[in-house]
């Protein structure tokens, strides 16, 4: 019998998590349609608010799972949030170096955490995490530093995440997913249609 004050904590965190993120695709979609540097601003500066505000749900979603990656990987990605908003804030620059350590230490505890969990990277889940871990990180940093490339890692990490949580159960959060993919989808339509010129993280030009 399932025990109905868990499931109503179940559901609360999947609608804390997937509706902030939610908004973040959103806001990211928003930003970019923006027609004033100004009104840019402050879609990026409200994006990187919900982020931040969905994250702690999304932790405990991952560890209650025992996906140590994804929770090290989500948790990691505080700090590329931080220097996301920080620089739609003060501008590029202004962002503290210490802040990308800190990122790169929560992913390797993640990974090592995992790897000892389940005596190797040898389960479908744990190889989606991968995806999740590539996609979140550099996603993530990507638009804290305001590159188009960075909508290219999100959507691998919105597929990666909506296969974990369709696997584990959460469709509330998978729905997320796969709605968060087409606003994500549409913010990078958007910036190409700018045809600005920069190279991505392979140094190939993406405009």
């Amino acid at each position: 019998m399932i025990d109905c004050g868990v499931l109503m904590i179940d559901i609360s965190l999947q609608i804390w998590g997937g509706l902030f993120y939610l908004l973040n695709k959103v806001f990211y979609s928003q930003a970019e349609r923006s027609k004033t540097l100004d009104i840019r601003k402050i879609w990026r500066i409200r994006s990187w608010i919900v982020y931040l505000t969905g994250l702690p749900a999304w932790v405990v979603v991952f560890i209650s799972e025992h996906n140590w990656i994804a929770a090290g990987v989500e948790s990691g990605g505080a700090p590329a949030m931080l220097i996301g908003l920080i620089i739609a804030l003060r501008g590029h620059g202004a962002e503290p170096k210490w802040l990308d350590s800190i990122a790169k230490l929560s992913v390797l505890v993640g990974f090592a955490s995992s790897v000892h969990e389940f005596g190797g990277i040898k389960h479908l889940g744990q190889f989606i995490e991968l995806g999740i871990t590539a996609g979140f990180l550099m996603g993530t940093y990507m638009m804290a530093k305001d590159k188009a490339q960075g909508y290219l890692w999100l959507m691998l990490g919105n597929v990666s995440c909506a296969s974990l949580m369709g696997i584990e159960g959460f469709y509330i959060l998978m729905t997320q997913q796969l709605v968060s993919l087409g606003f994500v989808t549409d913010a990078f339509l958007v910036r190409r249609k700018k045809n600005i010129s920069e190279p991505n993280a392979f140094g190939i030009d993406l405009s």
